[in-house]
């Protein structure tokens, strides 16, 4: 029997209890998995933490605050998305956050679905990334597999070039340019010109 896909994850980042629990309460009604911290740091030294979703913290915390964790997470190159939730008096630190990369941010006392509607738009942001990533390793590690020569006669493929002009850079005849381009396309699994250069342009991103 093959073992489900695990859904994505709602981290919750709050050092206020009652808030985490009205939090997890909200997500478990909507049909989401909340994971629950009570502070920034207690997130970065969970090893669960990876997990595909997203996070909703708080701004102000004690140890580290909403904004802190969001740079930390962005200098080691995390890319889950984050929606930090703001008092009043904490908006201009919720501008700073989103001008550091946050998804959004929701002001208290917030609708519950205003929230989960920006959860949801986070989650599929999250998952785009995901797939995107996943997509990219995958080419990557096609990539690696050509041969000095084969990525040379990729390069003039996706430079538009034709067998008879890659022959003539390469000093080879427009033959081998033919063997090395099927091997190109078999090893790449492109079923067209097209999608080579789709996926030599996801490399690249």
């Amino acid at each position: 029997m093959t073992e489900a896909t695990p859904g994505p994850v709602v981290h919750v980042v709050d050092d206020d209890p009652a808030m985490r629990d009205s939090l997890a309460f909200l997500l478990d009604t909507a049909g989401h998995e909340a994971r629950l911290y009570a502070s920034a740091v207690a997130f970065l030294a969970d090893e669960g933490r990876g997990a595909p979703g997203c996070i909703v913290t708080d701004v102000r915390m004690p140890e580290m605050t909403g904004l802190e964790l969001v740079r930390r997470l962005k200098a080691e190159g995390v890319e889950t998305p984050v929606i930090v939730i703001t008092g009043h008096a904490d908006v201009p630190l919720a501008v700073e956050a989103m001008k550091a990369g946050v998804a959004d941010f929701i002001e208290k006392p917030f609708d519950g679905d205003a929230l989960l509607a920006a959860i949801g738009a986070a989650l599929r942001e999250g998952s785009d990334r995901q797939r995107a990533a996943e997509e990219r390793a995958a080419v990557m590690e096609r990539l690696a597999s050509l041969s000095g020569r084969e990525r040379e006669v990729l390069e003039g493929l996706v430079a538009g070039h034709a067998n008879k002009v890659i022959a003539d850079d390469l000093q080879i005849s427009p033959r081998t340019v033919e063997v090395y381009r099927a091997n190109v396309m078999s090893k790449m699994r492109a079923a067209s010109l097209s999608e080579l250069v789709r996926m030599t342009l996801v490399a690249q991103r």
